[in-house]
C-alpha cells in the first residue's frame, strides 16, 4: 500500500509541503480567475461603451451577488449588491439556466414586474442586458450591462460581444471547477 493514499501515513514535514501547495494552487487558482472576470468585465465595458458591466455570481443556488464590476465613473459602484430575492426565484433562473438573453432597451417602457423596475431605478439602470455564464455545474452566474445615462437600443453585435464574454468565463479552466454545485 503506498503511503499516497493516506495522508496521514506522510512525515509530518510531507504532509505540511503538500497542504501548503494545495493552498498555493488554490489561491494561484483563484487569482487567475479573478483576473480574468476583470479583464473580460473592463474590455466589454469599453467595447459596449457602458456605464457599468458587472458579474452577478451565483454562491448559492438563486442567490449571489455583484462581485467584479467595470464602472465609467466611481459613482456607478454596485460592488456587493444583492439583488431583490423575490424578484429573481426559481422562474427566472430557470430562464437563464435554459439560456436566456435579456436585453432591455428602457426600463421605463418595458413591461417587468415592478419590484424589477423598481430594484433596476435603485441601481440608475435606463438600459440592462443579461447574459447567463454556463458551466457544466449549471448557471454560474450572470454577466450584465448597465446602461444609466439614458435609454439604449442593444444591436446583436453588442448581444454577441456580451455572450461572448460569458463564454469565455464559462469555459475557463480556472471557473470550471469553482462555484456552487
Amino acid at each position: 500500500m503506498s503511503t499516497d493514499s493516506n495522508p496521514q501515513s506522510l512525515p509530518p514535514r510531507e504532509r505540511y509541503t503538500r497542504g501548503l501547495e494545495r493552498v498555493v494552487d488554490h489561491l494561484s487558482q483563484t487569482l487567475e480567475r479573478d483576473q480574468l472576470v476583470q479583464q473580460t468585465a473592463n474590455t466589454l465595458r469599453s467595447q459596449l461603451q457602458v456605464d457599468r458591466v458587472v458579474l452577478y455570481y451565483f454562491y448559492r443556488q438563486w442567490a449571489g451577488q455583484v462581485t467584479f464590476e467595470a464602472l465609467s465613473a466611481p459613482e456607478f459602484s454596485i460592488f456587493g449588491s444583492t439583488g431583490p430575492d423575490q424578484c429573481f426565484n426559481q422562474d427566472y433562473a430557470g430562464l437563464y439556466l435554459a439560456g436566456r438573453v435579456r436585453a432591455i432597451a428602457d426600463i421605463e417602457c418595458e413591461p417587468i414586474q415592478p419590484c424589477h423596475r423598481d430594484f433596476l431605478r435603485e441601481l440608475q439602470v435606463r438600459a440592462n442586458l443579461v447574459v447567463p455564464i454556463l458551466t457544466d455545474k449549471g448557471l454560474w452566474g450572470l454577466f450584465v450591462a448597465h446602461h444609466c445615462t439614458g435609454s439604449r437600443s442593444w444591436s446583436e453585435a453588442e448581444i454577441e460581444q456580451m455572450k461572448a464574454g460569458a463564454q469565455t468565463l464559462a469555459t475557463a479552466p480556472s471557473i470550471q471547477g469553482y462555484g456552487p454545485g
